[in-house]
């Protein structure tokens, strides 16, 4: 696939310790995620897929329509952030997945969303 279909997705990941119950086995996180084209066309995202997994390897496959209920239609240098989140019974694990994207000349590609880790912050006493 050539630069005219390039899409770069970087990812910022927070605990949210009020919404968390350890004793529960609840560990909630936030991730942030700045979706840019780097591209050449523009490009709309459809749909997402992603894969969690926690610290037993439990596996949740998440696809739907767009995200945070939008499919952004980005120019090239266009960017869309946004902030969504997911719960595990682990205070660690991973997240990847990929969007798919449909170009404006109608090629559709996938925009692959690199594995980043979900973790809890170390307790000191």
């Amino acid at each position: 696939m050539s630069a005219k279909y390039e899409i770069s997705v970087n990812v910022s990941t927070q605990y949210l310790p009020e919404q968390s119950d350890p004793a529960d086995r609840r560990h909630v996180f936030a991730y942030t995620i700045d979706i840019r084209n780097t591209g050449s066309v523009a490009a709309q995202l459809i749909s997402r897929h992603w894969i969690i997994t926690d610290a037993e390897e439990q596996v949740q496959e998440v696809r739907g329509l767009g995200v945070v209920g939008h499919q952004p239609l980005l120019q090239p240098g266009q960017s869309f952030t946004y902030t969504s989140g997911c719960a595990l019974t682990t205070p660690v694990g991973t997240m990847r997945g990929s969007y798919q994207m449909t170009a404006e000349d109608g090629t559709v590609f996938e925009a692959p969303i690199a594995e980043f880790m979900l973790a809890m912050p170390r307790m000191l006493h």
